[in-house]
């Protein structure tokens, strides 16, 4: 976890829960393009639907972010696409044939750097990750907080596969808002016994709930989750990154 992170979390221990959650898929964006005015576009389609409440935690798929940005590269071959991702690694974890499992330059453990045709504008484009993550969601809770004039938590979110589990869940990418873990150490259980090692990845948690109203498939790419008290503070989705020395796939 990283220094700042940390030090928010010392006085957000807290068993941070919510009585009743609700998960609203935000619908009506457009098709977004480089150089599109995301908040904009988000703030209209908020307006219009569930609106921004004081404490609402909105989720935002990572592909719109990325097109909005310019994050979309040409790609005919296989070895064009494996020449991007190679780009966007800082290091190689596991390679069979051309497929690729690396650490981007954010931190982050993915297949294919997180490179991904689906979605993309065209046969021949691929979508990268944004360059900073974090910055993309800062940005958008900053213009829409002033629109709405509320203080609201932003995760920017993307889907990844996970260690001897098959299948793919969302995870948080970009954060502002709010804290990527609620620390429990040094609380203790029903039993009275001292939590150790308990610290949860709330924010990948929020992420994986957007993406059941989301979809991949449904052309929903952004979620409102209203009701859930998030632990404060100044947050980075790179906070959820293992630690090498912890780490027992290298």
């Amino acid at each position: 976890m990283s220094s700042r992170g940390s030090a928010s979390a010392g006085s957000e221990r807290t068993r941070l829960s919510a009585a009743e959650l609700r998960v609203i898929p935000v619908t009506g964006l457009p098709e977004i393009s480089p150089g599109d005015d995301l908040p904009e576009l988000l703030a209209a389609v908020l307006a219009s639907g569930p609106g921004l409440l004081d404490g609402d935690v909105l989720v935002v798929a990572q592909k719109v972010v990325s097109k909005a940005e310019g994050r979309i590269e040409t790609a005919r071959t296989r070895e064009e696409r494996t020449a991007l991702v190679l780009a966007e690694a800082q290091q190689v974890r596991r390679r069979r044939d051309d497929f690729l499992i690396v650490q981007t330059k954010h931190g982050f453990v993915c297949a294919t750097a997180g490179i991904d045709h689906s979605n993309a504008p065209g046969e021949d484009t691929v979508i990268l990750l944004p360059i900073d993550p974090d910055a993309s969601a800062a940005g958008l809770r900053q213009r829409l907080g002033e629109r709405f004039g509320v203080s609201v938590a932003v995760i920017v979110s993307d889907s990844f596969g996970r260690a001897w589990r098959t299948g793919t869940t969302d995870v948080a990418i970009g954060l502002s808002g709010m804290l990527a873990l609620n620390d429990l150490r040094g609380l203790a259980d029903r039993s009275g016994r001292p939590l150790e090692t308990t610290q949860i990845a709330v924010a990948d948690e929020l992420a994986s709930a957007a993406e059941l109203v989301m979809g991949k498939v449904n052309g929903v790419p952004a979620a409102v989750i209203r009701g859930y008290r998030v632990p404060g503070g100044d947050g980075s989705a790179r906070d959820l990154v293992m630690p090498p020395e912890l780490d027992l796939f290298p």
